[in-house]
């Protein structure tokens, strides 16, 4: 198996290097955004559930506030400038907009350098066809000059390495694509689980009837 994938590798031609290096940067992307996410996830989830909601539901905002600014969880700031205002006795709506505000300010880093990996997924399928024409323009090249009895089997091989390029192109892209969709996914859903701690605050907020909004 391993024989077969060298001389896979070695057939496509040169496209076949810079094909592996986008594959590379685009699997290494993927496994720090994996990683990145997941831990975001761990830490918002121990931040709201073990910290900042139960001093919620005490009406403690001021430890809740020192708990959110104790954290370094995500959902911990954007909760964070929402207790501040709360805090001030601002009301509701102003409440809400600075969790908007705290939102917005994490998002890019929830989704930084995610879309780099559908770019790569496309430089990935556009150097495997290039590759391919490229060869194949050698090929016919190659094949106006050889000798008539073997010009249809030397074709033939030409083709079919310059194919390879294309086939190690979509190869490539496929799997990044699918690692593209799978951290959008997750992305949404921590965007999902901040929104739900933003109006888990404020509905606690409102059945305090002693808290001004």
């Amino acid at each position: 198996m391993l024989d077969t994938l060298i001389r896979f590798f070695q057939n496509g031609g040169a496209f076949m290097y810079p094909i592996a290096v986008v594959l590379v940067i685009g699997l290494a992307i993927a496994l720090e955004r994996f990683i990145y996410l997941g831990k975001v996830r761990r830490s918002n989830r121990a931040a709201f559930e073990q910290g900042i909601l139960p001093l919620l539901r005490k009406q403690d905002y001021k430890r809740a506030m020192q708990a959110a600014n104790s954290s370094d969880s995500a959902i911990a700031s954007i909760l964070g400038a929402g207790i501040a205002r709360l805090l001030g006795n601002h009301r509701r709506e102003e409440v809400e907009y600075a969790m908007e505000e705290g939102l917005m300010e994490v998002l890019p880093r929830l989704e930084k350098r995610t879309q780099y990996l559908a770019t790569l997924a496309n430089i990935s399928t556009l150097l495997g066809l290039l590759g391919t024409i490229i060869g194949l323009i050698a090929a016919f090249t190659a094949v106006a000059s050889a000798d008539p009895a073997e010009k249809a089997s030397l074709l033939s091989q030409s083709i079919s390495v310059a194919m390879n390029t294309t086939a190690f192109g979509l190869m490539s892209a496929i799997p990044l694509l699918i690692f593209h969709a799978l951290l959008q996914t997750r992305t949404n859903e921590l965007v999902d689980s901040f929104e739900m701690a933003g109006v888990k605050l404020l509905n606690t907020v409102s059945g305090q009837a002693s808290t001004p909004l």
